[in-house]
């Protein structure tokens, strides 16, 4: 079934203007092409039958801006119908920028990086794959703030996502229970299927004013999952410092992930927890978390649209040459 729809239908608002330039030219009249002392020099041409002309020409150029505006609300022939499939899960990934994040205990295409590059790296990839999921970003260490709320402008939150780097905030300490409290305050007022927060840290809570697992028991009660990562190797990682004389070196760094708060905070919520610490394990839990939060709406949509705008905006501009050309040779205006 073919149905004649509108692309822009406001433009068809500017119809309106088209009786008001005619009251406003009634109004204003036209400047006679002569004066005349005295109109008994004329009394033999004033029983003469007044010409059509010039009403004709402002008929064609009301026309042609008609059929503009008609052009402009992009008219369309749409026809059949095809499902649009949506996720109607809303996520908001909480992002540890503490300096232990420095630690570079990964490596990326073979050149070792720390754990916020490999971190940006794979939730870049994440989003990419959750085309039709609204996605949030927190980042938080001695403090959390919202860096980009959920959004389905994945070109935005991949822009935000790129200009976070180590230093950007305090990063002293770590605020994982600030962390999800500004995550779920994002979510708590959006109806979807599902909403879930990804929390990724190296550490443990040692900043903030809430405990981490208080602020999991707020989220469990606004029905929000909390998914946790632990990010960083075992034992020791190597973190780079800068010596007085403006040389790299590394110094061995404890790991010290929280994992007994992160498993608790999971378990409270109906989220699971993961270990990453090596690159591939790290994806592999980004498509473990994108295979568990599946959440498919189908609705119908229109299959195809045949825009018809160029038909209609080129009988405009021909009407009004038309116009241009009628007044310039057969209905040529007096000087």
């Amino acid at each position: 079934m073919t149905t004649f729809v509108f692309g822009s239908p406001w433009w068809l608002l500017g119809w309106a203007l088209i009786p008001l330039l005619a009251w406003l030219r009634s109004r204003t009249g036209r400047e006679g092409a002569f004066l005349y002392s005295s109109l008994s020099l004329v009394k033999g041409i004033l029983e003469l039958n007044r010409s059509r002309a010039g009403a004709v020409l402002l008929n064609l150029r009301y026309a042609a801006l008609f059929l503009f505006f008609f052009a402009m609300a992009r008219p369309q022939l749409a026809g059949g119908q095809a499902p649009l499939r949506a996720s109607g899960i809303d996520i908001v990934v909480s992002l540890d920028l503490s300096g232990s994040m420095e630690a570079e205990d990964f490596e990326l295409d073979g050149v070792r990086v720390n754990r916020l590059a490999i971190a940006k790296d794979v939730l870049s990839t994440f989003i990419d794959q959750r085309a039709s999921d609204r996605i949030g970003l927190v980042a938080f260490a001695t403090d959390a703030y919202v860096a980009a709320p959920p959004t389905l402008d994945h070109d935005y939150l991949t822009r935000v996502l790129r200009r976070l780097e180590i230093g950007v905030i305090n990063g002293n300490a770590t605020a994982i229970g600030s962390s999800i409290s500004a995550a779920a305050n994002r979510l708590r007022n959006l109806k979807s299927k599902s909403r879930i927060i990804i929390l990724m840290t190296d550490g443990q809570n040692n900043a903030g004013k809430l405990p981490p697992l208080t602020a999991a028991e707020a989220a469990a009660a606004l029905g929000i999952k909390v998914y946790t990562i632990g990010i960083g190797t075992h034992g020791f990682a190597p973190r780079p410092v800068i010596d007085p004389f403006g040389n790299k070196r590394y110094v061995q760094e404890a790991v010290d992930i929280d994992e007994e708060t992160l498993k608790k905070i999971a378990d409270k919520t109906g989220g699971k927890y993961f270990r990453a610490d090596k690159t591939e394990t790290l994806r592999r839990v980004y498509r473990e978390i994108d295979s568990l939060e599946k959440v498919e709406q189908v609705s119908l949509r229109h299959a195809y649209y045949q825009e018809l705008f160029p038909w209609f905006l080129g009988l405009a501009v021909g009407i009004l040459i038309l116009e241009i050309l009628l007044s310039q040779t057969v209905w040529r205006k007096l000087p």
